[in-house]
Parts: structure tokens; C-alpha cells; sequence
């Protein structure tokens, strides 16, 4: 594949996240005063209730720290609380408040109309599943190559790390 092309694309992928993350952010902020970083976790917590800080950060590819200070914030706004977790004490759960519930349920409003109108009533519903598709094989592959040089680099720190036995090489 030509080099440029690649290099379009990444461009284009880059200026699409950041121009429909500040729309859609902007309407957040503007008709509920809510960061999209803090809508999306409060959304994660509409769809799949009782998550721990760790499944949090995990879900968007976030530190643990990040995600503890973007819960702070929500919980200290009386969005969601924290609970001890009832299968780990060393961890918490953290769950929407009524008050959680009801500003994301109207917020989702808002994200759903935004997305409408800035992809599908763009692109063709085929299209949208199509390119979604290769998104998340492009991340799959993303996430692998992490993996094997996290690993990679573990080794490598490993074997530096090993005492070396007299009368052998060092490799």
C-alpha cells in the first residue's frame, strides 16, 4: 500500500475524531454542562452497572489514575458513588446516583441526535457497519502488536536483569 495513502488516512481518522468529539462535546456542554469524557463514563455506567475504577479505565484505553480523578468529579457532582465491592474489598464499585441516571438518560438524547446527524445521515447504514468493522480490526491489530512488544520488552528487561553464571556467555 502507498506510503501517502496510509499517511491520509491517518490524518483522516485523526481530524474525524477530533471534529466530532468537540460537536458533539460542545452540545453536551452546552444544553447539560457535561465533558464528554465524563457523559461517556457516566454512559458506560448506564449500560453496564456496578464497574470498578479498573473496568472503567480499561474500557476506554485509560490510565487507572485518569479515570479515578473523571469518577472524583462525577461523584463529587452527585452523579455516581462509590460502594464498596462486595467480591474484592480492596476495590470499589461505583454505580449512577438517580441524579446520574436522569442527566445521562437526557444527555444520550442529545449523543444519539448528534450522531445522526454528523454520520448517519452522511454515510449509508452498510457503510457505517462496514467501516466499523474495519475499525475494530484496525484496533484488534493495534492492541496485538501492544501486546507483543509489551511482552517483547518484558523479555528483554528479564534477561538483562539475570545473573550471569561464570564460564557462560552473556546472550
Amino acid at each position: 500500500m502507498a506510503d501517502a495513502d496510509l499517511k491520509l488516512l491517518y490524518r483522516e481518522l485523526v481530524s474525524l475524531e477530533i471534529e466530532l468529539w468537540d460537536g458533539i462535546e460542545g452540545r453536551l456542554r452546552a444544553e447539560y454542562d457535561l465533558p464528554l469524557t465524563s457523559f461517556e463514563v457516566l454512559h458506560l455506567l448506564l449500560r453496564r452497572p456496578w464497574r470498578r475504577i479498573q473496568d472503567i479505565a480499561e474500557e476506554f484505553s485509560i490510565t487507572v489514575g485518569g479515570t479515578s480523578k473523571v469518577v472524583d468529579r462525577l461523584e463529587a457532582a452527585g452523579l455516581c458513588a462509590r460502594r464498596a465491592n462486595p467480591n474484592d474489598r480492596r476495590s470499589s464499585i461505583v454505580e449512577l446516583t438517580p441524579e446520574g441516571r436522569k442527566l445521562v438518560d437526557g444527555a444520550l438524547k442529545v449523543f444519539e441526535e448528534e450522531l445522526e446527524l454528523r454520520i448517519g445521515s452522511v454515510i449509508p447504514e452498510q457503510s457505517v457497519r462496514e467501516v466499523t468493522a474495519a475499525l475494530s480490526t484496525l484496533r484488534a491489530a493495534g492492541r496485538a502488536l501492544d501486546a507483543e512488544r509489551k511482552a517483547a520488552a518484558q523479555t528483554s528487561a528479564r534477561a538483562a536483569r539475570a545473573p550471569r553464571q561464570p564460564g557462560r556467555p552473556a546472550l
